[in-house]
C-alpha cells in the first residue's frame, strides 16, 4: 500500500483558479448579444460618485443567481475571484451592499425601464432559432414567505407556512420557449382577482406583431368573468379551470355525459354566472369515487370527482383535457425559480426594492432559457438551471497566459471538448440585437 503523503507545502499565490471556468460559455453568449452595450443604451439613472455602470451592476446581480449564489451576501465570494471576474469582463465585484443599495435607492422609472428592456430581449429571442406563429401562454401565481417585517408583506393564503407573512406572485411562462414573459409582485394581502389582467395586458403588448394566435391556460384562480372578457376581448382562445360554485354543481347531476375512457366520463354545457353578461361554454369530467381514495383536491359531489373547464376553443371535451394538461410544465418552472434563481428568498425590506429584484430574476431566467435553446444540444434542452451549473457552469479552470495571451484551460473528459467546441460555434452564428 502506498503511504499518504505528508510533506505538502501550501502556497497560496496562484491566482488563475476559478470554481466557474464553465461561465466563460454564457459570458461568450451575452457578448455576442451585445447586452452591455443594450442595458447601457436603455438604462437611465443618474448616480453621484459610482463606481460602476447600470449596466456592470445589473449583470452583477444576474451572475450570483446563474452560479447558485442565492443570497446577497454570499455574492461577496466573487470579489476575491479575479479569474471570473476577467473571463466575465467585470473588472471588479460589487460588495453585498453597494448591491443591496442599489435596489433599494433605484428610482420608479428604472424598474419600468428593466421590464422594458426584458420585453426587447424577449422580442428578439422568441422567433429563435425557428419561427412561431402561435404561442400558448401559461399563467399561475405562488406564494413567496417572508420571515421577516418586508413592506407589503401580510398574512394571506399561504398553505406551506400557515399564518407566516408572504408575498404573492403572478407569473406568465409561454409553453414552447419557456420564456418568463411577465412577473408581477402583490402584497400578501390581495383580491384574489386583483392583477392576471394587467399583466395579461403587458404580456399581449409585447408579443410579436406577427404571431397569429395566442392561447391561455390558467388555473381556478384566474376564473373571473373581467379577466375572460380581457382574453375574449384580444380575440385569445382559452381554458381555464372552473370554479363549481353552488349554482354550477346543481346543473352537474342532470348532464349527459360520455365514458372517454375506463375511469372518467365528460360533457360540456353552456353556464352562465351570475355577474356575467353572457354564458360561456363549460367542459365537465367527473369518475367515480373509490372506496380507498380520500383527500383529493378534486371535488366531490355525491358518488363523483367533478372537474371543470371554460373555455372558448375549438376543441372536443377530450382534447380540451389534453391540451390543458400540458400546463403542468409550468410547476416544473415555478419550482426551478424559486429553488435556483432564489425567488423564494427576499433580498430588502422594501417592497419597490424587491419588485426589481423579481425583474432582476426574470433577467437572468430568460437569458438561461436562451442560451439553451439556441447554443446548447437537443438532449440540453431540459436541463434546469441546477443541471446546467453541475454539468458547464461549474466547470472547474484555470487561466493562464503564455505569450501573454489568456488561455482557459478545463479539465479535459470526453465530453467537455467536443460539446465547447459545438457551443462556440453556435454562439458565432447569434447575431447582436439593439
Amino acid at each position: 500500500m502506498r503511504y499518504s503523503p505528508r510533506n505538502v507545502t501550501l502556497a497560496f499565490n496562484h491566482a488563475g483558479l476559478t470554481h466557474y471556468g464553465g461561465a466563460f460559455f454564457l459570458h461568450e453568449f451575452i457578448r455576442v448579444l451585445q447586452i452591455r452595450h443594450f442595458l447601457a443604451r436603455h438604462l437611465d439613472w443618474e448616480r453621484r460618485n459610482s463606481a460602476y455602470t447600470l449596466s456592470q451592476m445589473v449583470l452583477a446581480l444576474a451572475w450570483p443567481l446563474l452560479l447558485g449564489l442565492d443570497r446577497i451576501e454570499t455574492a461577496s465570494l466573487l470579489r476575491c475571484n479575479g479569474t471570473f471576474q476577467f473571463l466575465t469582463g467585470l473588472p471588479r465585484f460589487p460588495d453585498p451592499q453597494t448591491l443591496r443599495r442599489f435596489l433599494l435607492h433605484a428610482p420608479v422609472a428604472f424598474a419600468a425601464q428593466l421590464r422594458r428592456a426584458n420585453d426587447r430581449l424577449l422580442q428578439f429571442v422568441m422567433h429563435l432559432p425557428d419561427h412561431r406563429s402561435r404561442l400558448i401562454l401559461d399563467l399561475d401565481s405562488t406564494v413567496v414567505t417572508t420571515f421577516g417585517h418586508q413592506e407589503g408583506a401580510s398574512l394571506g393564503y399561504n398553505p406551506r407556512y400557515r399564518g407566516k407573512r408572504s408575498y404573492q406572485l403572478l407569473l406568465c411562462v409561454e409553453a414552447g420557449s419557456a420564456d418568463l414573459l411577465g412577473a408581477s409582485l402583490r402584497p400578501g394581502k390581495t383580491a384574489p382577482h386583483s392583477g392576471p389582467v394587467e399583466l395579461f395586458r403587458h404580456c399581449w403588448s409585447n408579443s410579436p406583431a406577427d404571431i397569429r394566435e395566442i392561447r391561455v391556460r390558467a388555473d381556478a384562480g384566474f376564473y373571473d368573468d373581467a379577466f375572460l372578457s380581457e382574453l375574449e376581448d384580444h380575440d385569445t382562445r382559452y381554458a381555464v379551470v372552473a370554479q363549481l360554485r353552488r349554482p354550477l354543481r346543481r346543473l352537474l347531476p342532470g348532464l349527459n355525459y360520455q365514458r372517454v375512457n375506463a375511469d372518467w366520463e365528460m360533457t360540456e354545457c353552456e353556464y352562465q354566472a351570475h355577474s356575467w353578461s353572457e354564458p360561456r361554454r363549460h367542459i365537465v369530467a367527473r369518475r367515480l369515487v373509490a372506496t380507498a381514495e380520500h383527500h383529493l383536491t378534486l371535488f366531490q359531489l355525491g358518488r363523483y370527482y367533478y372537474r371543470g373547464w371554460v373555455t372558448n376553443l375549438d376543441l372536443t371535451p377530450p382534447g380540451l383535457w389534453r391540451f390543458y394538461d400540458g400546463r403542468a410544465a409550468i410547476e416544473v418552472r415555478i419550482r426551478e425559480l424559486r429553488e435556483d434563481f432564489a425567488l423564494a428568498n427576499i433580498p430588502t425590506r422594501a417592497f419597490a426594492a424587491n419588485s426589481l429584484y423579481l425583474e432582476m430574476i426574470r433577467f437572468a431566467y430568460n437569458l438561461v432559457t436562451a442560451f439553451q435553446r439556441l447554443c446548447l444540444p437537443a438532449d440540453w434542452q431540459s436541463f434546469t438551471l441546477r443541471t446546467l451549473r453541475h454539468k458547464l457552469f461549474l466547470l472547474p479552470g484555470s487561466l493562464v497566459r503564455p505569450h501573454n495571451r489568456p488561455v482557459l484551460r478545463l479539465h479535459k473528459t470526453p465530453q467537455i471538448e467536443p460539446l465547447a467546441h459545438q457551443i462556440l460555434s453556435a454562439i458565432s452564428k447569434v447575431q447582436a440585437f439593439e
